[in-house]
């Protein structure tokens, strides 16, 4: 009688400026969606975990709030939970953009990285919008950084060259049993993913100061019927002209946000959803850290 396959488990903390394509990245690994994606800095807030599940294997992947010197009680907590991350990991993934180049973010996430107990891999994300030329540059910039001994040029929007990064992270992984069933895709508490949800609409659809004071929290979520469920939802701002911003002329911005999430709470829960939203000023919510506790941004 011969002994089963021995499987293979562990974490991998993904690590790079705000606005690399993290989320992105974690979501084509796992394949499907367990973080928010936006186009505006700091959209992640939380440390995600998606689970991704092969034969024999399991990488629970860790995307953690974009790397950043603190600036408020929001992103000092943020900053805490990345170093925390780390010690706990068994590799480190760091992702920076193609497209925009090395940065002095780039390089300060880099000397974080330089001293990790855990062997550290590189994604070059974004190569998708790069002519053959411009990925070489890309990749001898990012090897220049000296912080990984192997570099992946990849397309998380596409999902180009990601399956040989998947691949490559699993062989770094110990000995050991699966964490999460197989067809988890993330440790998220159901709450937290459809308030996230909500949150990368409003992202989607507003600008300047708006996003970065926006939190959403899911008040109620109900099933009157198998295949109905009912969401009362709020929306945190800081000031009144963001109250005035999110609601819109006439409800129209709301309206929108609404159907907008409403869709994706729907493709989320696998049934009919009826969505309450609404919308309330709390000024100075980053630095309320009893607020943060409650929100769970550890």
């Amino acid at each position: 009688m011969t002994d089963a396959p021995a499987t293979r488990s562990g974490f991998v903390a993904l690590a790079g400026r705000p606005n690399v394509g993290k989320s992105t990245l974690v979501n084509a690994m796992v394949g499907r969606k367990v973080a928010i994606v936006s186009d505006k800095p700091q959209t992640t807030r939380r440390a995600i975990r998606g689970v991704a599940t092969g034969d024999g294997w399991q990488l629970v992947l860790v995307d953690l709030p974009g790397v950043q010197r603190p600036r408020d009680a929001l992103t000092e907590r943020m900053q805490r939970r990345v170093e925390r991350e780390l010690e706990d990991c068994d590799a480190a993934l760091m992702v920076v953009n193609g497209e925009e180049g090395i940065g002095p973010g780039d390089r300060f996430i880099a000397n974080a990285l330089r001293n990790a107990s855990v062997p550290v891999v590189m994604a070059v994300n974004k190569v998708d919008r790069l002519d053959r030329p411009r990925t070489v540059l890309a990749l001898q910039a990012a090897a220049d950084l000296d912080v990984a001994d192997d570099i992946f040029p990849v397309s998380a929007r596409t999902g180009n060259g990601v399956r040989p990064l998947l691949e490559h992270l699993v062989s770094l992984l110990p000995e050991g049993p699966f964490f999460y069933p197989p067809g988890e895709g993330t440790d998220q508490p159901r709450e937290v993913l459809l308030a996230e949800l909500i949150r990368e609409q409003v992202l989607r659809r507003t600008f300047q100061e708006v996003p970065h004071a926006v939190e959403v929290v899911i008040e109620d979520l109900e099933w009157p019927k198998p295949d109905l469920a009912l969401v009362r939802a709020l929306i945190w701002v800081e000031a009144e002209s963001q109250k005035g911003i999110v609601i819109g002329a006439g409800g129209r911005m709301i309206k929108a946000i609404g159907t907008a999430a409403r869709r994706e709470l729907e493709r989320e829960l696998g049934a009919r959803v009826h969505l309450d939203l609404s919308v309330r000023v709390r000024r100075s919510w980053r630095a309320d850290e009893g607020l943060l506790d409650r929100l769970g941004i550890e």
